[in-house]
């Protein structure tokens, strides 16, 4: 009887967890929701302002500006690393800090500096113990509490204002490209030099100009009003926080998207899990009926 107790008690258990996992499963597609629209929005807002600061660069001489420049030699490097607050999302985040110390072993021993920002508190936590005299880690304080435009404008203020002072000499940004919702592949991508994001493409790699559409703009007479320098003043920082944005945004729908799958692939396995746990039950509340049944018979030919 001691067994059936314990499978029963069992049941129950694997029964509470299966409505918690369930219960996460329909906030995370609540949130997926959201999350997902916020990155399809994001998407050609992103591309239509690399078109208009690849035509301005392309007319303007915008190689002079200080967030274009490119240095020969990059020995200060900013990696700016999203995962997520919570876990239960399967290998989101161990993915994430897998790459995010695959960057920091490759570039610890040629540079003088790594600062390492963290957007997310699972990175943080699992690369605090990380050593190194020329490393430097930051974690952004309510970095999911806050909504990701304000979180991506107070990190790309600092850091241009870094790179334009030549205390920068190359920013990244470590994140997982939304695809569906079971389909995630972790990215780095260059933030600083802005040359790494104008490069003639737009976000998604895909060239923004055909051979017409280029010879038409080096035979097209722009006028800019204000100057052209004024205008990049404006739009370049603009660029470099719409990117950090769309990374946290791209990273947020893929850690609920991850979370969305992995929470339904734990309800199911609750779900086969009470099934082989009742069969296992019923089979030993027959084994012990049929212990019953021998001992009574047992005892009246006894008798």
């Amino acid at each position: 009887m001691a067994n059936l107790k314990q499978i029963r008690k069992h049941i129950a258990s694997v029964q509470n967890t299966g409505k918690i996992t369930k219960a996460m499963k329909m906030v995370a597609v609540s949130k997926l929701r959201k999350s997902q629209a916020a990155v399809v929005a994001t998407r050609p807002y992103v591309n239509e302002l690399i078109n208009v600061i690849e035509h301005l660069v392309a007319k303007a001489d915008g190689g002079q500006h200080p967030l274009l420049r490119n240095p020969e030699v990059k020995k200060r490097a900013v990696l700016i690393v999203v995962s997520g607050d919570k876990g239960l999302c399967g290998a989101y985040n161990h993915n994430i800090v897998k790459s995010a110390k695959k960057f920091v072993a490759e570039r610890s021993g040629n540079h003088d500096l790594i600062r390492l920002i963290f957007v997310g508190r699972k990175a943080y936590e699992a690369m605090r113990h990380v050593e190194g005299d020329n490393i430097e880690k930051q974690l952004v304080e309510g970095g999911w509490d806050r909504s990701a435009s304000e979180v991506a404008l107070e990190i790309s203020k600092g850091l241009c204002e870094a790179f334009t002072e030549n205390q920068l000499d190359e920013v990244y940004v470590l994140y997982t490209v939304f695809k569906s919702a079971i389909a995630q592949s972790v990215v780095l991508d260059g933030v600083l030099p802005l040359q790494s994001i104008i490069t003639n493409c737009d976000a998604d790699g895909n060239p923004l100009f055909s051979a017409e559409e280029k010879a038409q703009l080096d035979d097209t007479s722009y006028i800019y009003e204000p100057s052209n320098h004024e205008i990049l003043d404006i739009l370049l920082p603009r660029a470099v926080a719409i990117h950090v944005q769309r990374s946290l945004l791209e990273g947020l729908a893929s850690e609920n998207g991850a979370r969305m799958t992995a929470m339904d692939n734990a309800a199911r396995n609750a779900t086969e899990m009470i099934g082989r746990l009742t069969l296992q039950f019923n089979r030993a509340r027959q084994a012990a009926i049929t212990t019953e049944l021998n001992e009574v018979v047992s005892g009246a030919e006894a008798l």
